[in-house]
């Protein structure tokens, strides 16, 4: 399944890394009647949810407390603002940082499952 992309993001005067938010979103949202309450109890994925956010200007940090916000697609935006890297790239780095640490969870049970110890794993 392919993911809504990560939008653009920037510095506001307050110093605040925020998304860039699209004007015709946020004037739907100011005026077409509904409000984000209303929005919460509807049913969409947690990837469309997760471009509304983007596309409404939250901030990089408030991004992170949002409950349909995975860890990668965070790690990716954190990479993205911090070293400007791609969202190819740092979504190739976040699943590697996922990768990375469900090996070394596993480690130890798959060792102990199949009675050899952690250092002979390859």
């Amino acid at each position: 399944m392919e993911r809504n992309p990560i939008q653009p993001m920037y510095e506001d005067e307050d110093g605040v890394s925020r998304f860039k938010g699209n004007a015709i979103v946020q004037y739907l949202l100011d005026n077409g009647g509904i409000d984000m309450n209303q929005l919460a109890r509807l049913d969409f994925t947690n990837d469309d949810r997760v471009q509304f956010a983007q596309l409404i200007g939250y901030s990089l940090a408030g991004f992170d407390e949002l409950s349909y916000v995975d860890d990668e697609t965070y790690t990716a935006v954190e990479l993205i603002s911090n070293r400007g890297i791609t969202e190819q790239e740092a979504t190739i780095e976040a699943l590697q940082t996922t990768l990375d640490s469900v090996r070394t969870d596993m480690r130890d049970g798959i060792a102990t499952l199949y009675g050899i110890h952690p250092d002979n794993l390859i």
